[in-house]
């Protein structure tokens, strides 16, 4: 017997003109078809061209940036991955929602209706938002802190999954000769009372199609990290090296037991930006011309974001202020980005261009063989099980991806050649959870 070698998991992360903060600027992207339906629709046909995993939709509920200096997000994603459901077969769909500022019946119904919509196909990448500017949109003077949006999280998506798992995978009879529909035995209300929600249910919509949609996460803070190994089915990560990825990798997994978890209940996907050349000379030119698009004003604003810390005092040629160690904001990326300016003695200019193309995320620019050489040394020494694909500028970057470096890797026996699954869960080897009733039944027996 021959043993099926192991493949990797790709999924596309999507922006409107690409992760680069230049990327409306450059000459590949179009800013106003960014916000047409037929831009997404491309780009998402683009990615199932290549039998990627899936695809993915951040979000955020106040105005990002500086939006004089630069384009930023315009569709509420769940609103347009159902449209993009229609358009597509196969590819996964994964969108962001805060458990910060919804409530838990509103998105476990939203996600249970693009679970049935896709065929079983959505997924849910779960935030806490971080951003001052975020809470004032809903009736707040400031954001809760860092672990009462974890605390408030936490109960968010036991309340969802107890609600997804209120109707059993057979409650819906469906039998005309009796004129019966639905045998209500088999719908259960959760009647949940919590700190932070009370919720009777049940859910006004069958079980999903997964039974959950698929679980995603992106801290990778403490708090993040226990929260990813206790929730989490997919992790979305920002590390810088492949020493950094690997001890993530190696913390997350390692967490899984103690939630009687298995390492393989987990696929942690760490970004990259690949910019790619037909040779390494080439990718490195199209890396400066889009960093030479970079407008320093916008940078500045989004680093000091980042840093909750107002850097427009400081001269940009200059090394980075004391920020402190802690923010009540996104700690992760408060970190990471602390870091590297102190690792490598970066001035604020030098800062704003390494973060220019993923925020934070890594960055390599190179051929489709080089490309292909990073995610397999990464994958097969451990520090991921795939990844979180984010092309600079959009479509031009993600066509590239699908025609250069997907057939690469194939080439290679990492990844595949057609879609065997019909399900996200699938597409991520995952197993569909049973429903809390059956488990309590088999419990009894």
């Amino acid at each position: 017997m021959t043993s099926v070698k192991k493949q990797l998991h790709l999924n596309a992360f999507i922006m409107p003109n690409g992760h680069h903060e230049a990327a409306w600027r450059h000459p590949s992207t179009d800013p106003r078809r960014a916000a047409t339906l037929k831009h997404y629709v491309d780009i998402a046909r683009t990615a199932e061209r290549g039998k990627l995993d899936s695809l993915f939709l951040a979000d955020g509920v106040a105005l990002w940036g500086n939006v004089r200096y630069n384009s930023h997000t315009l569709f509420e994603p769940l609103t347009l991955l159902s449209a993009l459901a229609g358009a597509t077969e196969h590819i996964g769909l994964i969108a962001t929602a805060s458990t910060t500022y919804n409530e838990p019946y509103h998105l476990a119904r939203k996600f249970a209706s693009l679970d049935h919509l896709s065929g079983g196909r959505a997924g849910w990448n779960i935030v806490t938002s971080a951003g001052e500017d975020e809470a004032r949109n809903f009736n707040r003077d400031a954001r809760p802190a860092h672990s009462l949006r974890y605390e408030r999280a936490t109960e968010f998506v036991e309340v969802a999954r107890k609600l997804w798992d209120s109707w059993d995978d057979d409650a819906a009879v469906i039998d005309k000769a009796s004129g019966v529909y639905a045998d209500t035995d088999r719908i259960h209300p959760i009647d949940h009372t919590g700190p932070h929600f009370q919720v009777r249910g049940p859910l006004n919509i069958p079980r999903p199609v997964q039974g959950h949609p698929l679980l995603v996460q992106a801290g990778s803070s403490e708090t993040g990290k226990e929260y990813a190994a206790r929730f989490a089915e997919a992790v979305f990560t920002a590390q810088q090296t492949f020493a950094e990825g690997k001890a993530f990798y190696d913390d997350v997994k390692g967490r899984l037991a103690k939630y009687g978890r298995s390492p393989d209940e987990i696929k942690i996907l760490p970004g990259i930006s690949p910019i790619l050349g037909r040779t390494e000379a080439e990718a490195k030119e199209r890396e400066a011309e889009l960093n030479a698009l970079i407008t320093p004003e916008y940078g500045v604003r989004q680093l000091s974001n980042m840093l909750d810390h107002d850097l427009t005092p400081y001269p940009l040629d200059g090394p980075l202020p004391d920020v402190g160690t802690f923010t009540e904001g996104a700690q992760s990326r408060f970190d990471l980005v602390t870091g590297l300016a102190r690792r490598e003695n970066l001035t604020i200019r030098q800062l704003i261009e390494r973060l220019a193309g993923g925020r934070g995320h890594r960055v390599f620019a190179g051929t489709a063989i080089q490309v292909a050489d990073q995610l397999e040394h990464w994958f097969t020494e451990g520090a991921a099980d795939g990844f979180n694909v984010m092309p600079p500028t959009l479509p031009e970057g993600l066509v590239d991806f699908v025609d250069l470096v997907v057939p690469e890797l194939r080439r290679r026996g990492l990844f595949r050649t057609e879609y065997t699954a019909t399900t996200l869960r699938g597409h991520y080897g995952l197993a569909r959870p049973v429903t809390r009733t059956t488990t309590v039944k088999e419990h009894a027996a």
